[in-house]
């Protein structure tokens, strides 16, 4: 009975040790609450800002991957949102699929060219704003190529970071688009495998 009731107890105490640690966890800082934005000029946040690709591999699968730690800026005035002026620089060297010869294929001739073009940026043009949302205008330019595109970008959470983080004003979207890859000199095996790319990013912001 002793050798039952002692795993037992201990369980109890761990479970009670969680309970309070969880009450007097803080809560946490973002809020999805647009009146927390503050205008001025932000640094993306590299850390916590991600792309998501996903392409259409021969009718089978939806097959994706990801694309870590962009750089860039953002000029904001909540007053005036369509002034808005985004610039990110993307690293095509932190592209990942999980898939060794798939990614050292990805950074060759075929597809980026990482050796030649280390880089793909976005440039805002425009911003036309519907509440908590936007579509955002700018300039993609991948492989030394650019194409006009247009982001579907959502509000996702803004506040004061924890001081950790150095207790900065945070501000976060999320936003998707779609582009076709042969329009960047990267057409290789289509139709066979999907032309076009989905795009899902969620970006992060931290005031200068």
């Amino acid at each position: 009975m002793y050798k039952t009731l002692l795993p037992a107890a201990a369980v109890l105490a761990l479970l009670g040790s969680a309970a309070v640690v969880a009450q007097n966890a803080p809560a946490k800082p973002g809020s999805p609450n647009p009146a927390l934005v503050t205008g001025g000029n932000y640094t993306v946040e590299s850390s916590h800002t991600q792309i998501l690709f996903a392409y259409d591999h021969m009718g089978f699968s939806n097959n994706m991957g990801l694309i870590s730690a962009p750089t860039g800026t953002l000029s904001l005035d909540p007053k005036n949102p369509t002034a808005a002026k985004l610039s990110v620089t993307i690293p095509i060297a932190n592209l990942t699929t999980g898939i060794p010869k798939l990614d050292e294929h990805l950074m060759k001739a075929d597809f980026f060219d990482s050796a030649k073009f280390p880089t793909a940026t976005f440039v805002s043009t425009a911003v036309k704003v519907d509440g908590t949302t936007a579509d955002i205008s700018g300039n993609l330019t991948i492989k030394g190529i650019t194409k006009p595109v247009v982001l579907e970008a959502a509000f996702y959470g803004a506040g004061k970071g924890p001081a950790q983080m150095g207790g900065k004003e945070n501000v976060g979207f999320n936003a998707t688009t779609a582009i076709k890859r042969s329009d960047f000199g990267m057409g290789y095996a289509v139709p066979m495998v999907g032309d076009e790319i989905e795009l899902k990013m969620t970006v992060a912001f931290q005031k200068d």
